[in-house]
């Protein structure tokens, strides 16, 4: 495959047989895990990709750095990663891969609809090749006609939800707004009413600290509340400061995404989703069947 041994692609399925080898490995992303800091001083977050020969349940890579800002920027579910010099390792009987900061490094190409070869963001350590477009090229055709494993099936409706549980929910994104500085609320909605909730006040109360309506600074524009589905919950989902730099471009209004591990709070008589640092976010497409029951 190349003219030298650190230039060899590894397929997925060979590349797990190859437990405490240094390996290189190109696959499509299909779930994202927010960044998360470790113990020490570096970030690191968890990918999970798959190629033709590991298409699911597809391979876990946990890549460290010493800043968020040099963590993978993913533009797109379904985006191309090509990852050089990562080690194999187990992990509670699960085989992963891990990106070492000292010598790993990665690129990342638009998927299967991208036009180049040229990576669209990539590590201080990665040196490009001129048959690098090769490898990206191929897996490109594979996924054009290849349909993503969606993962489990398991996960709520969010008339299904409780409060302090964490839930895998499949919503619709509405629309994403900015609340305050650095921090953003994404509205989404799958069909169905949540729980209602058991308001404890007192009416005396209520004249001078009524419950809100709403936990937005500013009322959403008329013109776009007509937008909004009339039957069924608008869960608030809270995008905190940090995550929005690595969340904000995977949450499209109109597009359905699937949440992992996200957290179900109630503020003030209200729902709220809240993406956690066990949060993740993976691939759906349009035609899944799930997203079709919902909106009939």
């Amino acid at each position: 495959m190349g003219e030298r041994d650190d230039y060899k692609f590894l397929q997925i399925r060979d590349a797990i047989a190859s437990i405490n080898q240094k390996v290189n490995l190109i696959g499509a992303i299909i779930e994202f895990g927010l960044p998360k800091k470790t113990r020490g001083t570096d970030w690191f977050c968890t990918l999970k990709i798959i190629d033709e020969s590991y298409p699911k349940p597809g391979i876990s890579v946990n890549i460290f750095a010493s800043s968020m800002e040099n963590l993978p920027r993913i533009s797109s579910l379904g985006d191309i990663i090509q990852l050089s010099r990562v080690v194999m390792k187990t992990h509670h009987g699960e085989v992963n891969a891990v990106f070492n900061k000292a010598f790993s490094s990665f690129a990342l190409y638009e998927g299967k609809n991208g036009g180049d070869f040229v990576p669209y963001q990539c590590s201080t350590r990665y040196h490009h090749r001129d048959r690098d477009s090769k490898f990206v090229l191929g897996l490109r055709k594979w996924l054009a006609d290849f349909q993503v494993d969606e993962g489990p099936n398991s996960f709520l409706f969010l008339r299904e939800i409780k409060e302090g549980e964490r839930a895998n929910l499949v919503c619709k994104v509405l629309h994403i707004c900015e609340i305050c500085e650095h921090e953003w609320m994404a509205f989404v909605w799958d069909g169905t009413d949540s729980p209602p909730l058991g308001i404890e006040t007192k009416l005396e109360n209520e004249t001078d600290n009524p419950l809100p309506l709403q936990v937005e600074p500013k009322p959403l524009p008329r013109d776009l509340l007509c937008t909004f589905p009339t039957v069924g919950t608008i869960l608030r989902v809270i995008i905190d400061k940090g995550n929005e730099k690595h969340v904000l471009h995977l949450l499209t209004a109109g597009k359905w995404v699937r949440f992992l591990n996200i957290l179900c709070e109630v503020h003030e008589g209200l729902w709220h989703g809240v993406l956690t640092p066990f949060t993740k976010i993976r691939y759906m497409s349009d035609d899944n069947r799930l997203i079709v029951g919902c909106q009939r």
